[in-house]
């Protein structure tokens, strides 16, 4: 079966602890991205189905982690969102708890897709979020969502702009994406499948 070919998808749980957290050796592609920046509709559109994750128009809804099984093989992890303006520091200190607890059981093996706002540009909690996941050993491909939203002229400028923010090396590819039009997808889904097919060796 080729790993972009859905033919289900199903939600399996939300984890907010340890104690929650799925360890039953399937893969695991996980999508992180600060609040609002387009994660459940991405998810949505890579996987076909109009409402298996659910898009909230309130930025910083999403508190869990959310487990979605793919073609019984594989999972689409979804983390919590991060960057809420109105959220305490509280919030913020359980949102690095929540995803420090599932960074420790999750990698190596789990492939991490930053998601980061095409239109809004890479802001200092998407660069403090890709250090996050980087020092903790995670391999990180980007994703710049709503690029539907970009002039065709400026499109470029913002990519690169995009990478400098992020300081990516030279042979890290920013793909632009829209869940609207579906621009980007089969080349996630190809970045996606060859971390499957690693993980099935």
């Amino acid at each position: 079966m080729s790993a972009t070919r859905v033919d289900s998808a199903e939600f399996v749980r939300s984890a907010y602890g340890r104690a929650d957290f799925l360890c039953d050796g399937r893969p695991q592609v996980v999508f992180a991205g600060r609040s609002n920046v387009g994660k459940s509709s991405l998810l949505n559109r890579l996987l076909g189905r109009r409402a298996l994750a659910r898009v909230s128009s309130t930025p910083g809804r999403t508190r869990a982690v959310n487990y979605f099984l793919v073609n019984g093989r594989y999972y689409f992890v979804d983390l919590p969102g991060y960057g809420y303006a109105k959220a305490s520091r509280d919030e913020r200190r359980e949102w690095a708890r929540v995803v420090e607890e599932f960074l420790g059981q999750a990698l190596p093996d789990a492939r991490v897709v930053l998601l980061v706002d095409g239109k809004v540009g890479a802001t200092e909690k998407d660069v403090e979020a890709l250090r996050f996941f980087a020092e903790r050993g995670a391999v990180v491909t980007v994703v710049a969502t709503k690029m539907d939203r970009v002039p065709s002229g400026k499109r470029a400028a913002q990519l690169a702009a995009i990478r400098r923010a992020l300081e990516l090396p030279g042979d890290s590819p920013v793909i632009p994406v829209s869940a609207e039009s579906g621009e980007g997808m089969k080349q996630l889904w190809s970045e996606v499948a060859l971390h499957l097919e690693a993980s099935r060796r």
